[in-house]
């Protein structure tokens, strides 16, 4: 493969033409938006007040490493920090992560000192580091707050200093349709937090559940301000170990360098903003696509494998669906994001058989149906249907559980299926709250979860799906809804393989314990603890006859990957949190999560990485200043969308309208 250049296509509103006072007025709202900004109650930039003027405060650079090797991906995220000011300062940012990131190392480099970090207790690591950071010591932490978010912080950054943190993780490659892909959020969608739910079944339990932080999670900042988003740069090497036959990124302009199976991505800007989730994708040359692949990694004694194995799909007649859409038209949905579900909707109600039954459902703050139950495909009821999602618009809050359980209520008719598709950005704070639904509250009925906008949350998604014994897609960009929304709905009649088990030679500890029922074009992936490491492994499961598939665990086949043990221990932990999110004790998951977290090093709900330089460098008589730098705003989405925003800054926006109606009503007059 030479050297090449992929692009993807932005999405961009022009303006129409307008006369003199519209553009007058469009240039009033313009100039009104650096104070809107500064408006808003929980003030966060790079800027800080020194007497009557903003000056520089922090800055941040972002870089990114990829390094693939087959199915393993061991990726580098370097910040750094840089002081303007006059004052001694703390930077804290909040970190996305791929949500199945075994995050593992810590460096905190000051000039030519590297400082690397060890994992602690969570509240130890904290301890550390506050009184690091008291001390005057350069010290940081990484802690989590969610599996797919993470908060660094950076304490005594001198002024004019330059501070640089490394954090290293691990994560599998995706394998779907023929195609690798990896993935990296580089900003969220500010989250929605419900107030607690009436119906007791499904209230958070306290005792049992680890209570993430509110976002965002940080500091109180003395800071305020306007600035520049965060940016990024990125280079992926990859070592497939087979010839590809196309690199590409959905999301980003990217140059491709190398041959074979050997390669490497630049982004073309060489830096990019940080406002939308990084795809990258590779498809091997079609004689060469693997069915069927063994990793094996040795620590402290213990072996351990990941194996990914690619059914047969064999042809089936699909049954009646029943057809449920849960649409979120929530304030975080304005913009782009809107504009994508309501496409991918209208993909669904038009691709609906006869015989087909369905129904439509919307929520926000509070949700409607459509029709009172499902009812036939037939083209009045389309009709009605889709004029219904055409006329949606996106506004109040994300209250998500209420529309679930309406859309789980009751039973599909004989001999149909019911699928549920949910189109959301899953910005929503009570994602235990919701899976527990899921899973215990969904009756006969498989969740299809469709991913929405430029930086949906991951975790969710993949967790929806996977306790909806379901499939899910993401949607970035109004130009692929047809593509991914006729990919998803083909999957949904043809499923390749249910009731999936592995046996294993020897004593095993495998994850997931319970293997989700597949979909065409889909993978079992399997990581595992093993006692032995020659012998068998035996794949089998139903599709829908009986189907089994043999695997050496050595063979020639077999690749050595570092990485797999934390890849174990990453899902160990899930597992022992998913038991916590049923209600189990945790006065026993508790410890057993730690003790995983400990031995393969990982950052989890009960442990952190700190790095400290024992020098104290901040003098005793100097304040330490915090800053909480801004994530990007997605791409796509408005930034002043329900939710997002102080009630400061909603009534400042409001004035700013008012008086824009009022000149162009005088305008008219």
């Amino acid at each position: 493969m030479t050297e090449r250049e992929t692009r993807k296509p932005r999405l961009y509103r022009s303006l129409r033409r307008a006369g003199w006072a519209r553009r007058w007025l469009a240039g009033l709202l313009l100039s009104l938006l650096p104070l809107l900004a500064w408006a808003g109650e929980d003030p966060e930039g790079l800027m800080f007040r020194e007497g009557d003027q903003w000056v520089a405060s922090l800055a941040m650079d972002t870089s990114v490493h990829m390094q693939v090797h087959g199915l393993m991906a061991e990726v580098s995220v370097r910040q750094t920090y840089r002081n303007d000011s006059s004052q001694w300062r703390e930077g804290r940012y909040l970190l996305p992560l791929p949500e199945n990131a075994a995050v593992g190392a810590l460096t905190l480099r000051i000039g030519e000192r590297l400082v690397e970090g060890e994992i602690r207790e969570k509240q130890d690591a904290k301890a550390v580091y506050e009184a690091a950071a008291a001390a005057g010591q350069r010290a940081s932490l990484v802690s989590q707050n969610r599996p797919n978010l993470f908060q660094t912080a950076v304490a005594n950054i001198g002024p004019g200093e330059e501070v640089e943190i490394e954090v290293r993780y691990w994560q599998p490659v995706a394998y779907r349709d023929g195609v690798f892909s990896l993935g990296l959020p580089l900003t969220l969608t500010p989250r929605y937090l419900p107030d607690a739910s009436p119906d007791a079944s499904y209230a958070m339990h306290a005792t049992s559940l680890v209570a993430p932080e509110a976002l965002p999670a940080a500091a109180a900042s003395v800071d305020g301000g306007v600035a520049a988003g965060p940016t990024v740069a990125l280079v992926a090497d990859i070592d497939a170990g087979l010839p590809l036959q196309r690199i590409e990124s959905p999301t980003h302009a990217v140059t491709v360098f190398g041959h074979a199976g050997r390669h490497r991505v630049e982004l073309s800007n060489l830096v990019e903003a940080s406002d939308r989730d990084f795809v990258l994708e590779w498809e091997p040359v079609p004689s060469k696509a693997p069915r069927s692949a063994v990793f094996l990694d040795r620590v402290a004694g213990e072996d351990y494998a990941l194996l990914m194995l690619v059914p047969p799909t064999l042809p089936t007649a699909p049954l009646p669906r029943e057809l449920i859409l849960v649409i979120d038209n929530s304030g975080s949905m304005s913009g782009a994001s809107m504009a994508q579900a309501i496409e991918a909707a209208d993909r669904a109600l038009a691709r609906l058989r006869p015989g087909d039954r369905f129904n439509v459902i919307r929520f926000d703050d509070d949700f409607d149906l459509l029709f009172a139950d499902a009812v036939p495909a037939e083209p009045g009821n389309v009709a009605r249907a889709r004029a219904f999602v055409r006329s949606l618009r996106a506004e109040g809050g994300t209250e998500m559980l209420p529309a679930l359980v309406a859309a789980f209520a009751g039973h599909a008719p004989q001999g149909y299926l019911r699928q549920v598709v949910l189109a959301t950005d899953a910005a929503i704070g009570n994602e235990d709250q919701l899976l527990r639904l899921i899973e215990s509250g969904r009756g006969k009925s498989r969740l299809f979860p469709v991913g929405i906008g430029s930086a949906p949350n991951d975790h969710f998604l993949r967790k929806a799906a996977e306790l909806g014994r379901g499939t899910g897609v993401v949607v970035r960009d109004v130009n692929e809804v047809a593509e991914k929304m006729d990919g998803l709905l083909a999957r949904l009649d043809r499923p390749a393989m249910r009731d999936i088990q592995v046996d294993w030679p020897g004593v095993t500890e495998a994850y997931p314990a319970r293997i989700p029922d597949l979909y065409q074009g889909e993978a079992v992936q399997v990581v595992a603890r093993l006692d032995r490491v020659d012998g068998i492994a035996t794949v089998r499961g139903l599709a829908p006859q009986p189907w089994s598939r043999r695997l050496a665990l050595v063979s020639e086949k077999s690749v050595p990957a570092p990485g797999v043990a934390r890849l174990w221990g990453r899902a160990r932990i899930d597992a022992l949190e998913d038991e916590l999110r049923r209600g189990g004790d945790i006065e026993s998951l508790r410890p057993a999560i730690v003790d995983v977290a400990l031995r393969h090093g990982l950052v989890s709900s009960y442990t952190s990485l700190v790095a400290v330089d024992k020098t104290p460098a901040r003098p005793a008589d100097e304040m330490l200043a915090s800053t909480r730098l801004a994530n990007a705003t997605p791409a796509g989405s408005l930034a002043f969308a329900q939710g997002s925003t102080g009630w400061m800054r909603d009534l400042f926006l409001a004035a700013v309208l008012l008086l824009g109606s009022l000149l162009l009503l005088r305008v008219r007059t």
